[in-house]
């Protein structure tokens, strides 16, 4: 494949290379959560920025670990994670926010995903639609278990991707309203927790290329409990999930430690 780049030893979009990352990856959507993620490592320093990509290189337990932002959707994430792994990540940890669908998954509430909806086009040209966009295990009982240890309230289960936020929250609006809204009553009957924009992706292009990923989420708002009335406040502060996924990498830290991996 061509390198489009104009140092050959940088990746294109990111502009990371080989020894610029570590093997652990967060990856925030948002550039300016950078920044906030990486002064929970040792050591920090800003190896790149490049469109939507910021990358910071530190240290959690002596070992070297990275935040990458993805930017938004399914086609961006899919760049900054082949990059990295081409740079010599194996194991990524989303950390991001979302709308809850469920009644019971309130404004400031942790989702975790087990499972995506691939309702977007980069996963198909992975995989057929047939492949389930599913998180690595390890990653995911890790997620949950920072969750739990730390005490964020915490949901795990199925999101919704999708690729036009406005799909979501004006679907009457749109052209195709009769399938948006038909398909949004299906995932709340089928019980699907939230609705974001990356994981979808990111599942299946791990799965494509051998490497290890989960999704944590903050729920922002509960569009569901707006239409019912019901308490719905919108939370930005993301140190929630941030937090979880920190946890979430020392604990992958050790567990492939006393593996040997």
């Amino acid at each position: 494949m061509i390198n489009y780049s104009e140092n050959a030893a940088k990746q294109y979009h990111t502009q990371v290379g080989e020894g610029d990352v570590g093997r652990y990856v967060l990856l925030p959507g948002d550039p300016k959560r950078c920044a906030k993620i990486a002064q929970y490592f040792d050591d920090p320093v800003l190896i790149a920025d490049s469109r939507e990509y910021v990358t910071y290189t530190g240290y959690l337990d002596g070992v070297k670990v990275s935040v990458t932002s993805t930017g938004i959707g399914g086609p961006s994430a899919s760049i900054a994670m082949e990059e990295l792994v081409m740079a010599g990540a194996d194991t990524f940890v989303r950390v991001g926010t979302c709308g809850g669908m469920q009644l019971q998954v309130k404004s400031g509430d942790l989702v975790i995903a087990t499972g995506a909806i691939r309702m977007e086009g980069t996963s198909r040209e992975y995989a057929p639609i047939e492949f389930p966009a599913v998180p690595d295990l390890g990653v995911t009982n890790a997620l949950v278990e920072a969750a739990d240890a730390i005490g964020y309230p915490c949901h795990a289960g199925v999101v919704q991707c999708k690729d036009a936020f406005f799909g979501q929250h004006a679907p009457e609006t749109k052209p195709v309203s009769y399938e948006l809204l038909h398909k949004w009553e299906a995932w709340k009957r089928l019980g699907c927790l939230a609705s974001e924009m990356e994981s979808a992706a990111l599942f299946v292009v791990a799965s494509s290329l051998g490497v290890r990923v989960g999704s944590c989420f903050l729920v922002m708002a509960n569009q569901e409990r707006a239409r019912e009335g019901l308490e719905n406040p919108v939370v930005h502060d993301t140190d929630s999930a941030v937090r979880t996924g920190v946890e979430a990498v020392r604990r992958l830290i050790r567990a492939d430690r006393e593996k040997g991996v």
